[in-house]
């Protein structure tokens, strides 16, 4: 996408049908979203090569929301597709 000379990657599509999602100018575009064939979307916010998983949508409604650094998120909520929600504390692992 983008004028010639200036076309950045936008989405990358793989045989087993992950799809990612990048946003950003040519040469600093970063991850965003992926989407898994069986139904997982993650979701990641941070610069090029420090991207960090924020949320994840399971393909049961369910959802969970992240904090940490690349490498070091740690589960912090999650939100059952029933509408129970549970709070977690403490570092990954």
């Amino acid at each position: 996408e983008g004028e010639r000379g200036a076309e950045r990657f936008v989405r990358g599509e793989f045989a087993d049908g992950t799809m990612e999602h990048f946003e950003g100018e040519r040469g600093a575009e970063r991850c965003v979203r992926m989407e898994l064939a069986d139904g997982l979307v993650q979701y990641y916010e941070g610069e090029q090569g420090a991207e960090r998983m924020v949320r994840m949508e399971l393909a049961d409604g369910s959802v969970q929301s992240f904090e940490g650094e690349r490498g070091a998120e740690r589960m912090v909520r999650v939100e059952s597709a029933n509408g129970n929600v549970h709070y977690y504390e403490g570092e990954q692992g």
